[in-house]
């Protein structure tokens, strides 16, 4: 079974990660979330990676704030597509995640995306753009969905262009 896999770095990420998981639940894409942080329980993260991957895991979206080390942490365990969302929080709100996020060395890539609940949703809908590469039916979901949201755009600004 193809899945994307959200591994959240605390608990305390769930929150915002649930915004991902709902997205991705409203296309009916598989998913499994995850617990598991880089610097307190290595092993489990180490492990937890070969285990997704022999079960099907396809993409893989990190969230973990401050350090946040986690995104780079299964960018070198696996050369499956990872998606780093740094969350805020810390002595610097972010923005320390996000700098440890998007900074990873050559040839190990994580794609960064915006900080909490926009970036939980966009990385849901990264990760469905990947798999929809080679799933049609998911590829259809998200073209709809994008002329769905245009459409409500036109319509929003025909409303403040009447008002005007």
């Amino acid at each position: 079974m193809k899945f994307v896999s959200i591994v959240m770095g605390s608990k305390s990420d769930y929150d915002v990660m649930k915004s991902c998981a709902d997205t991705l639940e409203a296309f009916g894409v598989q998913y499994e979330l995850i617990i598991s942080s880089a610097h307190r329980s290595p092993e489990r993260t180490k492990e937890y990676i070969a285990k997704a991957e022999a079960k099907g895991a396809q993409v893989f979206i990190a969230a973990a704030g401050m350090a946040a080390h986690l995104a780079g942490v299964l960018a070198s365990k696996t050369i499956r597509p990872i998606i780093g969302v740094p969350m805020k929080g810390g002595a610097m709100d972010g923005m320390d995640a996000m700098l440890s996020t998007v900074q990873m060395p050559s040839g190990m890539p994580v794609a960064t995306v915006a900080l909490g609940n926009a970036g939980a949703v966009n990385a849901a809908y990264l990760a469905m753009q990947i798999l929809a590469l080679e799933n049609e039916e998911l590829r259809m979901k998200l073209q709809e969905d994008r002329i769905v949201k245009a459409k409500k755009v036109e319509m929003d600004s025909l409303e403040i262009e009447t008002i005007l």
